[in-house]
């Protein structure tokens, strides 16, 4: 199982529904996932297989410490697994 951790700027409201989204992709490519929403300090200090969030935030990991994805939208389904299901699959099957 991998560990997945969706980020945002302030509270969790956009990590909450990035979350939503990540879960209903994970179940569709059959890759059992614990997934966690945070604000950008809570990620920030997660251990966690992968972090998800958008570019502006991405910038600001130390991505040398922690695997990040950058996703286009936080909401809009299709957009967010073009962006992530390669790097799902890959951190999934190193994980195994």
């Amino acid at each position: 199982m991998i560990t997945i951790v969706t980020a945002c700027g302030n509270g969790i409201g956009s990590s909450l529904m990035l979350k939503m989204k990540i879960e209903e992709i994970c179940a569709e490519l059959g890759i059992p996932a614990q997934v966690e929403s945070s604000d950008f300090n809570g990620a920030k200090g997660s251990n966690c297989d992968l972090i998800v969030t958008i570019d502006e935030l991405a910038k600001q990991f130390d991505q040398t410490a922690q695997r990040v994805c950058v996703v286009r939208s936080y909401i809009n389904k299709k957009k967010i697994k073009a962006d992530v299901q390669e790097v799902l699959q890959e951190v999934a099957s190193n994980k195994k």
